[in-house]
């Protein structure tokens, strides 16, 4: 293979990396080890996105969390994730993306050794969102970077396919990997496992990732990153918190600030001379539609994960190990599905493998929509097989479809752009299932409550965790009669939350079929700040 750096254009400055670099044979393995370290930088970003869902019963008690609490304990992460990820991107192009990417490391490292410390849920919300501000660099500099390691369309689509593998089976081996820690070790173990990770990556990056940013010195726009910023963590909080509260005028207030915010921002974008995002990106249907793809397929698997995590620990028994292990049918069923998607994209089309891919998923959660309380595992399993298969064939395919629109200067801009979209699907996923899920679950928790004291019956209300707490403290037929109930109630709520991913997934697909091209426009050069 042909040395990267000297297959680049002249629209993107490249600097040797740290490692001087020998014949060409071992430049070219060169460049493979730099990708093994992107891979491992999605990878830790990718397992701490969901690696809470298994330990949410576990803080729910340890650190007497409520169920608001723990919808920010996971949702931090995503939330700062997006808020930041524009801004970033133009940070990259123009102070350079390694050395962005190490910034976003080192943050990530530091922030994940803050969270194993902390003793209260405050504590751990604000580590979280550390760890998200992080995650906001890790992932569009890395694979801002794949086009400079592999300018070749056949190398780089390979290269996308193997680090979004490793970023989605990272999304569920992360409650896996947290049933095992939480088994053998106390909770924050969970997150220092990241150093030693974020030691070898930050490495590998240094030696083997060559620098690169655009030439044009893009100015950051600050009011715009404020902005939008503001308006997507505005219009999130109001997501979580209404069924908790309503729409009072706090929630209703945030909710309509956040969309004034983000149609602020947009029409900002439009005026001033250095935007944080091109607008005229939306008018390649590829980049939008594979985006939209991205985040559609994204918001239906952070829900879903969410959903059935406590079902299976709490409703159904299993202890955090052997929920973890319940997951692996969708880890397996993922990789397989992103090795078939590399060959069918290239032989069928992304206009139909990746409505295809939202299809079978939303087939897997039709199955999965028929699990009650005495269900056995079979049929979640079946379930979560074919979620799984849906799920590797439409990710790596949605996010080469992105990159592959985009020309070198606009490299770190429009993966951040993708991946704002993409955090806010996996945001609205925990947050908007989440919500379909309490309102159901309190609103048939019947007569149980009754007669409780207050704090108890808050606790029931509150979370299924709660629920099983309070009954253990009950007289066995008393006890017994709460846990039927929660559990009912549960269950009911998560499968009509289920019918609403489902019917997410279906909306989708239909309108990618619609509107996603047969094939990619050439990278638009025309329109972008300080170019001609």
């Amino acid at each position: 293979m042909s040395n990267p750096r000297s297959a680049l254009s002249d629209r993107t400055t490249v600097e040797q990396p740290a490692r001087s670099a020998s014949p060409g044979s071992l430049r070219s393995a060169a460049r493979w080890w730099g990708l093994a370290a992107l891979t491992l930088s999605f990878l830790v970003v990718g397992l701490d996105s969901n690696i809470l869902i298994t330990a949410l019963p576990t803080l729910s008690t340890k650190l007497a969390a409520s169920t608001s609490q723990l919808q920010w304990i996971t949702t931090a992460y995503n939330l700062v994730w997006a808020g930041l990820l524009l801004p970033m991107g133009t940070l990259g192009d123009k102070f350079g993306r390694r050395r962005t990417l190490l910034a976003g490391l080192v943050l990530f490292g530091v922030a994940s050794a803050g969270a194993s410390l902390v003793d209260t849920a405050g504590g751990l919300i604000a580590m979280r969102a550390l760890m998200g501000a992080g995650a906001a660099v890790i992932m569009p500099m890395g694979m801002a970077t794949l086009p400079v390691l592999f300018p070749a369309d056949a190398d780089r689509r390979r290269a996308v396919t193997v680090t979004t593998v490793g970023a989605v089976v990272a999304l569920p081996t992360g409650p896996l990997l947290a049933g095992w820690m939480l088994e053998h070790f106390s909770w924050g173990w969970i997150f220092l496992i990241n150093a030693p990770v974020v030691v070898l990556t930050l490495i590998g990056v240094r030696l083997f990732v060559p620098e690169s940013r655009n030439p044009a010195n893009p100015r950051l726009d600050w009011p715009g990153a404020v902005l939008s910023g503001t308006g997507i963590v505005a219009m999130t909080y109001a997501i979580i918190q209404e069924p908790i509260d309503g729409w009072n005028g706090p929630v209703l207030g945030s909710l309509l600030g956040g969309v004034v915010l983000v149609v602020a921002f947009l029409y900002r974008q439009r005026r001033t001379e250095s935007p944080l995002i091109d607008l005229k990106l939306f008018s390649n249907r590829l980049f939008t539609w594979g985006t939209i793809a991205f985040a559609v397929i994204s918001f239906a698997m952070a829900g879903v994960l969410f959903l059935l995590t406590p079902f299976l620990q709490i409703v159904q028994g299993s202890d955090a190990q052997g929920t973890g292990l319940r997951l692996l049918p969708m880890i397996g069923a993922m990789l397989a599905g992103a090795g078939l998607g590399e060959t069918f994209g290239a032989k069928i089309g992304v206009k139909y493998v990746i409505p295809a891919s939202m299809t079978i998923g939303a087939c897997g959660l039709l199955v999965l929509a028929q699990v009650h309380v005495g269900s056995g595992y079979g049929i979640v399993a079946l379930g979560l097989a074919l979620f799984g298969v849906g799920l590797g064939l439409g990710l790596p395919l949605a996010a080469d479809t992105v990159l592959s629109t985009l020309s070198e200067h606009q490299a770190g801009m429009g993966n951040a752009l993708s991946r704002t979209l993409q955090s806010i699907g996996v945001v609205l996923g925990t947050a908007v299932l989440g919500s379909v899920l309490n309102d159901e679950y309190r609103s048939r928790l019947g007569d149980v409550r009754v007669g409780l004291p207050n704090d108890a019956a808050a606790a029931v209300e509150d979370n299924i965790a709660g629920a099983h707490a309070v009954a253990d403290t009950l007289p066995a037929r008393l006890g017994t009669a709460l846990m039927y109930a929660a559990d009912h109630a549960y269950t009911h709520g998560m499968t009509q939350a289920v019918f609403t991913c489902l019917g997410v997934l279906i909306v989708g697909a239909i309108l990618t079929l619609l509107f996603l091209p047969r094939r990619s426009a050439a990278p638009a050069e025309a329109g972008l700040p300080g170019h001609d």
